[in-house]
């Protein structure tokens, strides 16, 4: 069973549409991991590793969203002034 929960996490990581959200998603899935065998040996129990892996998961996600790089490309118009527009 374990092995079909990883699966099916690894699989929704992959079906991100942009890279800020495959790097979100990523962090996502390597912060609840790394929160569930945390929360599951510190505490022994199911509830510990459930904890962990939610806070782990959300804490990962925020991290991996906050260091994606940015899309921002800086062109120049007709008259030489200098935009900025989304990659």
């Amino acid at each position: 069973m374990q092995k079909i929960l990883i699966l099916a996490a690894f699989v929704a990581a992959l079906g991100a549409c942009t890279p800020r959200e495959e790097r979100t998603a990523g962090g996502a899935l390597i912060g609840a991991g790394t929160g569930a065998v945390i929360g599951g040996l510190a505490t022994g129990r199911a509830g510990g590793a459930l904890a962990g892996a939610a806070i782990g998961g959300a804490g990962g996600a925020i991290i991996g969203n906050a260091t994606s790089p940015s899309s921002v490309c800086v062109g120049r118009d007709e008259y030489g002034r200098r935009y900025r527009y989304e990659c």
